[in-house]
């Protein structure tokens, strides 16, 4: 019909790795994106010699070799390795919580000293079994890290109090008995030097991809539907059925950013706001993603919303009612042969980078021929 064997909704990690591994495997491809830029959230443009991350910091890690192997071809990885800190009324603490957490905190030394006060403050709990995220995560790490640390940065986060958020949320917190501040366990990790956009170009660059932009798949559905066989969608699953069963939940994110008139503003690529004063969750400070040099500094504010139609969805509220909605839209979407739902917003979970990549190679295994 349209002379394409596949149309790809979304310029993304998920859309990106798809068409380009289908114009590999000999398929002509179209890509449209409704922003005016391919590269989806992971998206960086260079202002005053800066990367900077657009929609939000994007540090990649994999444990995972294959993986590490495949998104290393599109671009050079520097060393850059995730030590956020916290700031808490002006007080610095190391994440994830390890010894020089501990120390801060409570003078600790040892990690025997340090568990001994993480199971001193359990017992407030009574070995109660939590019912929510508040005493899930005091049965976890304790009450001063959860008041300090937790209580108000997940409370910006989500826009609700811990004590109405369930427990299943933080399953698990990153508790550390050593002077490690590597958020991160993976083998791998790093930032690719120049950014995340040229991956995604350079993915798109074949003869057999065509990529428009500024493109609202919702404009011309109808026409879509009928031109292609095969559609590759990566936008919100809800909305492509019309929202007919309801309106699953996100959270939305603004952000502010700032050119600033010195080399160093923060000293670290990411501060995290863990107290209630502060209206956003934290700051990005670009140039410390590639180790910049520059006589300027370019700083994110990052403040977490509730989504309404019209905003962009960032990433699902994956509570009971949430996913139990979005099960009744998988059954529909399983009926739809023409069509493929891909990435985080097509399949209502929180994807990190190297899992979006597993996914889309999957999918291409499972789907081109």
């Amino acid at each position: 019909m349209s002379g394409y064997d596949y149309l790809v909704v979304g310029s993304g990690l998920f859309g990106a790795v798809f068409a380009h591994e289908a114009a590999l495997k000999g398929k002509r491809i179209k890509v449209i994106e409704k922003r005016s830029h391919i590269g989806g959230n992971i998206y960086t443009e260079e202002t005053e010699g800066i990367q900077v991350h657009k929609y939000g910091a994007h540090i990649f890690h994999t444990s995972d070799k294959a993986i590490w192997e495949y998104i290393s071809q599109f671009a050079e990885f520097n060393r850059y390795t995730n030590s956020p800190i916290a700031n808490y009324k002006g007080e610095i603490y190391n994440l994830p919580f390890n010894m020089n957490t501990f120390n801060k905190l409570w003078g600790t030394v040892t990690p025997e000293q340090a568990a001994a006060k993480i199971e001193e403050q359990r017992a407030v709990l009574g070995g109660k079994k939590p019912e929510n995220l508040e005493e899930q995560a005091i049965s976890l790490v304790g009450t001063d890290i959860y008041e300090k640390l937790i209580k108000d940065y997940t409370e910006k986060q989500w826009g609700k109090p811990c004590r109405e958020l369930p427990a299943f949320i933080i399953r698990r917190l990153p508790v550390r008995l050593t002077y490690d501040n590597n958020y991160f366990n993976d083998t791998y990790q790093g930032i690719p030097i120049g950014g995340y956009t040229q991956i995604i170009e350079k993915m798109l660059n074949h003869d057999s991809i065509d990529v428009e932009v500024s493109v609202d798949f919702f404009a011309n559905k109808r026409q879509y539907l009928t031109e292609f066989s095969k559609i590759v969608f990566t936008g919100m699953i809800d909305q492509f059925f019309g929202y007919q069963l309801g309106e699953l939940e996100y959270r939305s994110l603004h952000f502010e950013t700032e050119l600033l008139d010195t080399a160093n503003y923060q000293g670290n690529a990411v501060v995290n706001y863990t107290d209630s004063e502060k209206p956003f969750t934290r700051i990005i400070e670009h140039k410390h993603f590639e180790f910049g040099t520059q006589k300027k500094t370019l700083i994110t504010k990052e403040y977490s919303r509730t989504w309404h139609r019209g905003d962009e969805p960032y990433y699902p509220v994956n509570n009971e009612q949430n996913n139990r909605l979005y099960k009744a839209y998988k059954a529909l979407a399983d009926k739809e042969d023409q069509i493929i739902f891909g990435g985080r917003l097509g399949q209502y979970r929180y994807y990190d980078m190297h899992q979006v990549i597993a996914a889309a190679l999957q999918c291409v295994k499972n789907e081109v021929k």
